[in-house]
């Protein structure tokens, strides 16, 4: 039934994207959403004639499942974008070919892959989000334990985790500091269970959640800063705020799927998303903070410089939550979803 869905949302994403009588077809699994992918995919097409740029947008979970389903027979060329947890693991199972843009040395230590798999292009974070019509900026949340507070009760909603990578990354984080501070995850889990006793609903996509919030069918969630940035630009009445404690930084990544079918064009494709000129572009056009950290400060646009200064990176060990992330969203699944004592 899955499969059948996916194939549905296939067709209807390919039916809109591209076309023609290119000679050479691009096939792009991400995350990113519509905005982003269709932006790139106009430009590129513009820069490469005869070239016909196709994505798939769907959640980095489900990115990985399907390049990992796929691997007798690989359909995609690039999978662009997701957190670098998800691609670390993905490279231990071989779902990349090794390929080192010219832009690598750009990119702050410890974000790429050390054997050339996958490769940092965008920094994000997890913010606390909410409906600023429904929530006065005195009582607006200003850190992660103030979802557990009484106010908020019933009035959390949240991305499903399971599909999400960057819910993975949030829930790992906690886990990750019990771990770190406690040595063991009791005390993380606890505090999971006690935001889903705060959990109004679990939904299945982004869009969905944010036109729930809106309408005030919950009133706050934990969502991704380019999401956040994307929804404030469009004037709905939603307003975020970074956690004081710190928030954990989604080192963004990029690779060329193994035995990919157009693999040159992948790797031109690798190769201008991390260029300056596309790095500027995402950030002035689609709210993209650019990993590269050559780039001047003046040439990125008011709202990056704004997320630099504002922005408290958490203390986390990526590491760990890539180790053992799987085996933590398994047990979430099947102790704490739908358990808090409400």
């Amino acid at each position: 039934m899955r499969s059948l869905a996916m194939f549905l949302l296939a067709v209807t994403l390919f039916g809109g994207c591209g076309g023609g009588d290119s000679t050479e077809r691009l096939l792009i699994y991400s995350p990113h959403g519509r905005d982003l992918l269709t932006l790139f995919e106009e430009t590129f097409e513009a820069q490469n004639p005869g070239v016909d740029v196709r994505w798939l947008d769907m959640g980095s979970q489900e990115v990985y499942d399907r390049v990992r389903s796929e691997t007798a027979n690989p359909q995609a060329d690039v999978w662009f974008g997701g957190p670098s947890t998800i691609f670390a693991r993905a490279a231990e199972e071989g779902l990349f070919e090794p390929f080192q843009p010219t832009w690598a040395d750009a990119i702050p230590q410890g974000f790429n892959d050390p054997e050339d798999r996958f490769f940092a292009v965008y920094r994000t974070a997890p913010v606390l989000l909410y409906n600023s019509a429904a929530i006065s900026e005195e009582d607006a949340p200003r850190d992660w334990d103030d979802l557990l507070a009484p106010r908020f009760d019933d009035q959390i909603l949240i991305r499903d985790p399971l599909a999400s990578g960057t819910m993975r990354i949030f829930f790992g984080t906690i886990l990750e500091r019990s771990l770190r501070t406690t040595g063991d995850t009791r005390e993380g889990f606890d505090w999971l269970l006690r935001l889903d006793a705060q959990t109004k609903e679990y939904v299945l996509n982004p869009v969905l959640m944010v036109e729930k919030l809106v309408r005030q069918e919950g009133q706050l969630t934990v969502w991704e800063l380019t999401d956040a940035l994307w929804q404030r630009e469009r004037e709905l009445p939603l307003s975020f705020a970074f956690p004081a404690s710190g928030t954990p930084i989604i080192v963004d990544s990029i690779g060329l799927v193994k035995n990919a079918p157009n693999p040159d064009l992948g790797r031109r494709f690798i190769e201008w998303v991390g260029s300056p000129e596309a790095q500027e572009l995402a950030a002035r056009e689609a709210f993209r903070l650019p990993a590269r950290n050559d780039l001047a400060a003046e040439d990125l646009p008011a709202w990056a410089q704004d997320v630099l200064n504002r922005i408290v990176p958490a203390e986390i060990d990526r590491d760990i939550v890539e180790r053992y992330g799987p085996d933590w969203m398994s047990t979430w699944d099947r102790t704490v979803r739908g358990r808090g004592d409400r």
